[in-house]
């Protein structure tokens, strides 16, 4: 079974350690293919194939500041698919438990013989580099559930909102309505089904993609014991450091702002979630509505309101 891997990287020192980790630990690496998206100056150092053998590279590098956003790179990743069996989108920063392949399609094998379409996704347990070493801050080794941050609400002017993972204690795969684009499952055919959007920018990425998913019928679940971990950005971190698209060094060089991005992509979020227009294979299915994702998980986009599910999960007894 192939797994196509798509990872973005924007300037990231990390890239080669998440590279060379996933195929370490694979159970079977010559299944893999990854297609990178290597936004980083010229003249840094080369991304070394050898180090991979024998799972396959697939590289785009694009100077820094050409670039446009993460969703215009995981666009770009998604244009190298070769008609793996499995999508994988991971970020560039991560680390990778033994045999992680096989544990994510047993996942998938066991939702795929119950469900028409699903992802399986979630904001990953952390780690963090201690004396040049990988070591895990896991927050549970259950479920990590999405639900919408304490005290968010809608902005006047778009429908970003903003969300977390939560532990959940639970052995089994839970039902969720929210993805991490950092760290999505899915079979190959997603490719297909639910092209990138790269008009999108980074803030309401995933909302976008929750919400196309929902409506067109397929099903996001948050995995027990996801088999992956991502180094956050943390005070006092050993990480090496690694600049934002956003950062203000590298914007002053570039011709269009990261903001420029930004209030195309809100523009573009609103259209999709609350204007209804269509947006083409980026819009929205009919399989199921806005308004039944509202009763699934609380987030009324229409009516511009978060029930108290939206922030304790459908998964959760109303009393907890």
């Amino acid at each position: 079974m192939t797994i196509f891997v798509s990872v973005a990287s924007y300037c990231d020192p990390v890239l080669p350690f998440t590279l060379q980790q996933a195929v370490r630990q694979a159970l079977c690496p010559e299944a893999l293919h990854f297609a990178v998206i290597d936004q980083s100056p010229a003249g840094g150092p080369a991304l070394d194939e050898k180090a991979l053998v024998p799972a396959r590279l697939s590289v785009v590098h694009i100077d820094p500041l050409q670039a446009r956003g993460p969703c215009w790179a995981r666009s770009l990743a998604m244009s190298l698919y070769a008609g793996e069996d499995w999508y994988f989108q991971i970020d560039s920063h991560m680390d990778f438990d033994t045999h992680w392949d096989e544990r994510l399609i047993n996942q998938a094998r066991s939702l795929q013989s119950v469900r028409n379409g699903f992802v399986i996704s979630s904001y990953p347990n952390a780690f963090e580099f201690q004396d040049g070493k990988p070591v895990r801050k896991a927050a549970t080794a259950k479920v990590l559930a999405h639900v919408v941050t304490a005290g968010a609400q809608f902005a006047a002017e778009h429908p970003v909102i903003v969300f977390e993972a939560h532990p959940f204690e639970s052995d089994q795969a839970v039902r969720g309505f929210h993805v991490g684009a950092g760290c999505l499952f899915a079979p190959g055919e997603i490719v297909q089904r639910f092209p990138y959007d790269p008009y999108l920018y980074f803030h309401g990425e995933e909302q976008a993609l929750a919400a196309r998913l929902f409506t067109h019928g397929w099903d996001i679940f948050h995995m027990s014991g996801l088999p992956v971990v991502h180094l956050y950005r943390t005070v006092g971190s050993e990480a090496p450091g690694r600049p934002l698209h956003w950062d203000p060094a590298q914007d002053a060089l570039r011709k269009q702002t990261w903001w420029t991005f930004e209030q195309r992509s809100q523009a573009r979020l609103k259209a999709l979630l609350q204007e209804g227009q269509d947006l083409g294979v980026y819009g929205l299915g009919t399989v199921r509505s806005l308004a039944d994702y509202a009763d699934f998980c609380g987030i009324d986009y229409a009516a511009r309101t978060l029930s108290p599910m939206a922030f304790r999960g459908p998964w959760r007894p109303a009393d907890e």
